[in-house]
């Protein structure tokens, strides 16, 4: 099973579009990123810039609307994920509580839908797609 750990770093929300993490803290969060590796379950993993840097693109009314960062209303924002593959819940759960992350992080951990857990019906639509089944869409 595929698992997402999302990093939620509280403050991250308003952070200035150059905030970086300290090299100590860089430095200890490579060394858990190392383990994930050596153990065989990391899929994937990327941290974020700010919001400040982002924009959000949202379709109501069916138009897109672009919106520039940052976003007044984020009360939390992702600052970075992880893709883990583990045999459980409680080992994905297991493996977030070992990261070196500070006081003002979370943590959450979701489980990444499979093709296997839709209806036949949905999984027929996708069979129509074979370029894209396999493709690591984390990357």
């Amino acid at each position: 099973m595929r698992f997402m750990m999302l990093m939620i770093p509280k403050g991250y929300e308003t952070a200035a579009f150059d905030a970086m993490p300290s090299a100590e803290a860089v430095a200890a969060m490579m060394e858990y990123n190392e383990s994930l590796q050596k153990a065989g379950v990391l899929r994937a993993l990327d941290g974020l810039h700010p919001p400040s840097t982002g924009a959000r693109v949202s379709f109501a009314g069916g138009k897109p609307r672009v919106t520039d960062g940052p976003f007044a209303e984020a009360k939390e924002v992702v600052g970075g994920y992880w893709i883990i593959d583990v045999a459980s819940r409680e080992e994905a759960i297991a493996w977030a509580s070992r990261c070196p992350a500070a006081d003002n992080e979370v943590i959450e951990v979701r489980r990444v839908q499979e093709l296997a857990d839709f209806p036949a019906d949905v999984q027929a639509v996708a069979a129509k797609y074979p370029e894209l089944q396999g493709v690591e869409r984390s990357a």
